[in-house]
């Protein structure tokens, strides 16, 4: 039994294309309905109309990414009763439509966060990467957070300002508008006063009710995906700690096992992304595959490289701290004990070759993914085999 193969698209308006993506060799699709504003309802048409598409490339459309929470349901403020009703209707409507594994994420404000979108590898291909002293000096120099400085030890805070007085103009701007990057798929930016608005949202909201407020939400919602038969499948954090002083509830193995426990539905399960929990080096990720296996609906397959002071970039998919051998040699034993195939897209990848030409969305350029892929590929047969043999 084999990982079903597939790449994230961001639809119509993607660089790459469906044709690059079954060329790749995938059989399936990742993607959402990006133009549709978050907490709206998908729509059975629109849903059939994007799955047309796809399945005339030949292609499945096997994974939603995402179908994103609103803010008032994160804060359990404002409309949020009727936001959830939405969502409800979209999960209803996703399954009568034949899509099953639906991904979300309770990040509150920003989905993720890098500082470098063009970091020069040793190679000359270009990676993301998050430095923490740019994103401190980010944070108290040119977002201006109220109370920034509060967050961070003095020796950090010295060393983000001996960082800031050295950039540019455009140094400035570039680290700007690399932090302030929208909801995937997005074409906008946010903007500072965005930023700061939804950032005042969350001043009485820490870890324990953003925590809560999302077993809230699930205890609302499993029941409509097990009628539906839906597997929910929460992204965890990304990085996997603390910014912008808003509190972080996926970042952990203890934060997946509380929410399971909690709300012990059999729609409620994660998106295991091995480069999300991989920048915790506390993260042990071949025994969050052991451990939260049957509970695991969706793999995001990558591999960072950290380093100090929760620095990390992203390395080749076989390369970095990831054991990627050991994990993808748990999860080959995983399908096996359950017969079923999990759903895999190689998360991310390197800008190189004619890539380096282009402006594909950050991480999502088509050779970089088809490299990790391929060598995915390559791993899942070879330990598949030894597997046969043993």
């Amino acid at each position: 039994m084999k990982m079903i193969q597939t790449m994230r698209w961001y639809g119509p308006d993607d660089l790459v294309t469906l044709a690059h993506i079954l060329q790749a060799g995938c059989t399936g699709v990742v993607t959402a309905l990006h133009h549709i504003a978050v907490g709206e309802i998908w729509s059975q048409e629109e849903i059939l109309v994007r799955k047309s598409v796809i399945e005339s490339a030949g292609l499945v459309w096997e994974v939603v990414e995402s179908l994103p929470v609103h803010e008032d349901i994160k804060k359990r403020q404002g409309e949020y009763q009727l936001w959830i009703e939405n969502y409800k209707v979209s999960l209803k409507n996703l399954a009568n439509c034949g899509i099953k594994v639906i991904t979300y994420n309770f990040m509150p404000v920003l989905d993720w966060m890098r500082t470098d979108l063009k970091y020069k590898t040793r190679t000359g291909a270009l990676a993301l990467r998050f430095e923490k002293t740019a994103f401190i000096a980010f944070d108290l120099y040119l977002l201006n957070r109220p109370g920034a400085a509060a967050d961070y030890p003095p020796q950090e805070v010295e060393k983000a300002k001996s960082f800031f007085a050295k950039l540019t103009a455009q140094e400035q701007n570039t680290l700007m508008s690399n932090c302030l990057q929208g909801l995937p798929g997005s074409k906008d930016h946010f903007t500072k006063e965005q930023v700061l608005t939804l950032l005042e949202g969350y001043q009485n909201i820490s870890a324990e009710i953003l925590s809560d407020n999302l077993i809230r939400f699930l205890q609302e919602i499993t029941p409509t995906a097990d009628q539906n038969g839906l597997q929910l499948a929460i992204h965890p954090d990304d990085p996997p700690y603390p910014i912008l002083g808003l509190p972080r509830i996926m970042s952990t193995e203890a934060h997946a096992q509380k929410i399971l426990k909690a709300v012990p539905a059999p729609s409620n399960g994660i998106c295991f992304c091995s480069g999300s929990f991989g920048a915790r080096p506390d993260n042990d990720l071949k025994g969050m595959i052991e451990r939260l296996g049957n509970k695991i609906y969706f793999l995001h397959l990558r591999s960072v490289q950290r380093e100090d002071n929760g620095n990390f970039y992203e390395a080749n998919h076989l390369e970095g701290n990831a054991d990627m051998s050991g994990l993808v040699t748990a999860i080959l034993k995983l399908m096996h004990s359950e017969n079923r195939a999990i759903p895999m897209r190689p998360d991310h990848g390197h800008q190189m070759l004619d890539d380096l030409d282009k402006n594909p969305y950050p991480g999502y350029s088509a050779i970089g993914r088809l490299k990790g892929l391929a060598e995915l590929r390559g791993l899942e047969l070879g330990i598949s085999e030894t597997l046969k043999t043993n």
